[in-house]
């Protein structure tokens, strides 16, 4: 029983992290902004030549596609007087992957977050086999470890992202459908390599600005329950089991 609780325990410390960078990961994929902001930053307009109105129409259908049940996606838009195909078969093709490993990545979020709620119900609060402190504690680790491996990786990236780039790529995908030519492939034309390189900068610093918060506010728990025990100390002169300091 005790192994089982441990083995809970780590899975938690690195379920933790994992909810927050896929929750990152969907906000991104589902905010109209991020690609309004691919559309103005990176003047796809220019890129495509499709006019601002029809590429945030056509981004619309991307994001639904992504969301939905929907195994190919065809997207039309309007182009010199003419209603063409945004994507050429090719770009189809990768879309289907993305799209299969963006589910994968919801699913894996949605089953970290149910972990997550599930370990602190039923363990600490209804049958209380950790205190709050232990809780603390458990985030606080999880917390400082995976602050110290987003680090080294964002190291890894800003210094070497081309690299880091294609290397991703290989080993998400089993195909070289993500190769596409920027000269005549809207896709990359849409969201070029600079507009991948901010979306990994925007992910990785909101999650760390989210362990960090984690990590001061259960360091900050961890201080406080520290005190009540040491007042309580000089009070009774017993150190309180571990049941009392989760009433506290």
């Amino acid at each position: 029983m005790r192994f089982a609780r441990q083995i809970a325990a780590l899975v938690f410390i690195v379920a933790l992290p994992v909810a927050l960078i896929t929750t990152n990961v969907r906000i991104v994929v589902n905010e109209p902004r991020v690609y309004a902001y691919a559309v103005d930053h990176f003047h796809t307009a220019r890129t495509t030549q499709l006019s601002r109105s029809e590429l945030l129409r056509a981004s619309d259908e991307l994001r639904d596609y992504f969301n939905s049940n929907e195994d190919t996606v065809l997207i039309r838009v309007a182009r010199n007087g003419q209603t063409v195909a945004l994507f050429n078969a090719r770009e189809v093709e990768h879309l289907r992957d993305v799209k299969n490993l963006l589910q994968l990545t919801f699913r894996v979020q949605e089953g970290a977050i149910v972990f997550i709620m599930a370990y602190v119900v039923m363990v600490f609060l209804w049958a209380r086999e950790r205190t709050l402190r232990r809780l603390a504690h458990e985030v606080l680790i999880s917390g400082l470890a995976s602050i110290a491996v987003l680090g080294t990786l964002g190291l890894v990236v800003l210094t070497g992202f081309d690299a880091a780039f294609e290397r991703f790529h290989l080993i998400a995908f089993d195909n070289d459908l993500w190769q596409l030519d920027p000269d005549t492939d809207r896709l990359i034309q849409m969201f070029p390599e600079g507009f991948w390189y901010d979306v990994t900068l925007w992910v990785a610093v909101a999650t760390s600005v989210e362990l960090i918060a984690l990590a001061i506010g259960s360091a900050a728990i961890l201080r406080i329950t520290r005190e009540e025990r040491m007042r309580t100390v000089k009070i009774t002169g017993d150190l309180p089991s571990e049941g009392e300091g989760a009433q506290a």
